[in-house]
């Protein structure tokens, strides 16, 4: 099967994850000129943001490049129809299924590549004539499922016959080897890139980040249906304590509102949500997304390299 850059036409097998009010125009055409494929993210958009934000991609790459639709988001219909409208190459879905559009996208040339969280969705998707799918474990920064990448990854390549990248707990060499291993094509990058010099986010969000130890982070909303795993700070933590105590789920989301935009665009690291992944405590310093993706894949060779040097001297 094909490495992911080869299916895309990438420099590497590296999709940049579509995180809402972050992934921004200028941050995926920053990505895919780094050499992975940026996504703009729909979340927290209508369609004609989202148009302006391709079509300022558009002006700064012409690289390869991709939008992420989350379903749920109410204008979802209208950026389906407009992404074909704006020539996008690739759309990744979330948070729903995206069924009842992939014949038109598929009729446009679009690659679709939805994200998944169970073997059942993934092969419902193939079904459908997706082109790939990432599947995400929930060592994952946002909106996570429940099944870990290293049992997830396997039993979705397992089961379907198109090709399967890899998400959730990846920020380095060691880390992009495994999931090779595990039977995927590529990785899906989101937490790593975050303390990357292009990202948008608020340096407090960054300098949050760094600071970051192994287990800071939390997921909040299991409760109700909507787990998102965050930075441990006052905001989640009290969600997680109002959720306990019985909290309805409007009731949380109006605690939670605009949380995600406070974190991002103010920097507010106490009432904000810091949405980050377990490997949060991997990263320790600001970089150009090129110096990430280079080392990444760099390493990740030499681990390869060092699995085949020791099976050799082995037999």
């Amino acid at each position: 099967m094909k490495t992911l850059d080869k299916l895309l036409g990438t420099e590497y097998p590296v999709i940049q994850g579509g995180m809402a009010n972050i992934a921004t125009g200028a941050f995926a055409a920053a990505c895919s000129n780094a050499g992975a494929l940026g996504l703009i993210a729909g979340g927290g958009m209508d369609a004609e943001a989202l148009r302006q934000e391709i079509r300022a991609c558009k002006a700064l790459t012409d690289k390869p490049f991709g939008v992420n639709i989350m379903l749920m988001n109410p204008h979802a219909a209208d950026m389906a129809r407009m992404v074909i409208e704006e020539h996008v190459p690739v759309v990744t879905t979330g948070a729903g299924s995206p069924a009842k559009y992939i014949p038109a996208w598929k009729d446009a040339g679009i690659t679709v590549i939805p994200v998944i969280a169970a073997t059942v969705m993934a092969q419902r998707m193939a079904r459908l004539g997706a082109d790939a799918v990432v599947a995400e474990g929930t060592e994952s920064g946002g909106h996570v499922g429940e099944m870990t990448t290293m049992a997830l990854v396997p039993q979705v390549c397992d089961a379907v016959d198109i090709p399967v990248i890899a998400a959730g707990g990846i920020a380095d060499g060691r880390q992009m080897a495994a999931a090779f291993a595990l039977g995927a094509c590529g990785v899906q990058l989101g937490t790593c890139l975050l303390v990357s010099e292009e990202c948008p986010i608020h340096m407090n969000y960054k300098q949050a980040l760094l600071e970051a130890r192994d287990s800071d982070t939390a997921v909040s909303g299991r409760i109700g249906g909507v787990p998102v795993r965050s930075l441990k700070n006052a905001m989640v933590l009290e969600y997680i304590e109002r959720e306990k105590a019985g909290a309805s789920r409007e009731e949380l989301e109006r605690f939670a509102l605009g949380s995600l935009r406070r974190a991002v665009f103010d920097g507010d690291v106490q009432t904000g949500s810091l949405m980050a992944g377990q490997v949060a405590g991997m990263l320790r310093e600001i970089r150009p997304v090129r110096a990430i993706l280079e080392e990444m894949n760099r390493d990740c060779l030499a681990v390869i390299a060092g699995l085949r040097n020791r099976r050799n001297q082995d037999d």
